[in-house]
């Protein structure tokens, strides 16, 4: 338990029955559907009080009937579930070129989504692209604005808790006035709290996927730019202004010392291994079909051709891409042994397109290298949240701090 409610006591009645409601809701949370019964089993209570606490949560709206069991002798029993409309939690995935932005229910099942294109829509201003990417996922979902609870924004770079300014993110245009913060809550009906997207990617893998379970992690992500996340102790470490994880600014070997990199938007790691070096670095290893369009989705095609090349090792016309694959492994190690030095992490999670896309042999490749250049050796595991993972982040964050605040029953 965090703290003591205010107006009440520790070990009170009251103080009692809203554990035994929040232990029984997230029972529920987990399981989806329980009986009477296997909720008195799980929650060590009596049937008869396990009954009575059923009956309060379904009264408050938390909690809802859903059928009975079946397949067994005699009447089935009583089925229940967390009542999905009992409260809802929104979330922005931000970049550049667009707004992403979801809806979650209570359960955390996705009821409404929405994408604003905001490339070359500069004389916008932010605060209304952002309640209006969040206006259409609310009503996409059938709501409207003052039906969500918690919004989380996951931007790149972070905001500056002492000036409230945008750091770290030269390339998101209009997200930089010292008085955006005070202007987007003026707007937004909801409370609303920021995050740096690739630190929203650690969460979506501590809550769901690679990471779940794992108290002390590092994850390195890579689409349109390099960036990381530092999880400790179980919770994420932001820094003194946010910038913690920024490595894309690491000074790496193998690349020119760079100076003003918060100006440039870049660093040594950024160009040793960042997503827009791997056509250029096709190019020199013989790849004679680099392909075109956005340097990212030209990272992920190669990375998937690398990948396929590892399982026809008798094909020279394949070797170009075999070594890419080997060029890539080492510029990515090459920066997190400077990191896993510092840090010793338990687990490093390697997520983002450009590196999810070389899939195990991209894996393999970049924990051999780490295990020759770095003292610690933790394991490597790749990103298993599959579809927007900033988003889902964002959405898991909100949704905890929603859950506090609904299924909170002191007061009833």
């Amino acid at each position: 338990m965090a703290g003591t409610p205010p107006g009440t006591t520790p070990g009170t009645p009251r103080v009692l029955r809203a554990m035994n409601d929040r232990a029984a809701l997230d029972l529920l949370l987990e399981h989806g559907t329980l009986s009477r019964t296997k909720v008195g089993k799980l929650t060590g209570l009596s049937k008869p009080t396990a009954s009575q606490l059923l009956v309060r949560l379904e009264e408050a709206g938390l909690v809802v009937a859903t059928g009975t069991t079946e397949g067994r002798p005699g009447p089935g029993a009583q089925l229940y579930a967390i009542n999905p409309g009992a409260g809802h939690a929104a979330g922005l995935d931000v970049t550049p070129q667009r707004i992403r932005a979801a809806v979650a229910d209570i359960t955390g099942a996705v009821v409404g989504e929405y994408e604003l294109a905001t490339h070359g829509r500069r004389s916008t201003s932010v605060v209304r692209q952002v309640t209006e990417a969040l206006d259409g996922a609310a009503k996409a979902a059938g709501l409207a604005l003052a039906d969500v609870h918690r919004l989380v924004i996951g931007t790149p770079g972070a905001f500056d808790p002492a000036t409230g300014r945008l750091r770290y993110a030269s390339h998101l245009p209009g997200w930089h006035s010292a008085t955006l913060l005070d202007e987007l809550a003026a707007a937004l009906p909801m409370p609303f709290e920021y995050e740096n997207d690739v630190n929203l990617v650690a969460v979506a893998e501590q809550r769901l996927g690679a990471a779940r379970g794992h108290r002390d992690f590092v994850l390195l992500w890579n689409e349109e730019g390099l960036g990381g996340a530092v999880v400790i102790g179980g919770r994420l470490h932001r820094g003194f202004t946010g910038g913690a994880g920024e490595v894309g600014f690491l000074p790496v070997p193998g690349t020119p010392l760079m100076r003003q990199v918060t100006k440039s938007n870049g660093g040594g790691f950024q160009e040793l291994a960042g997503a827009q070096v791997l056509p250029g670095l096709a190019r020199d290893l013989g790849v004679s079909d680099v392909g075109s369009g956005h340097y990212a989705d030209v990272a992920v095609t190669l990375m998937e051709r690398a990948a396929g090349a590892v399982e026809m090792p008798d094909d020279p016309a394949q070797q170009p891409y075999r070594d890419l694959l080997d060029a890539y492994a080492t510029a990515l190690a090459t920066g997190l042994a400077s990191v896993v030095a510092v840090l010793d992490p338990e687990l490093v999670v390697l997520a983002g397109r450009a590196i999810t896309a070389g899939g195990e042999p991209l894996r393999a490749r970049v924990q051999a290298e780490l295990t020759e250049l770095a003292a610690p050796r933790p394991r490597l595991l790749m990103a298993s949240v599959p579809e927007d993972p900033v988003l889902r982040g964002a959405l898991e964050s909100a949704l905890t701090a929603t859950r506090e605040e609904v299924f909170d029953t002191t007061a009833r």
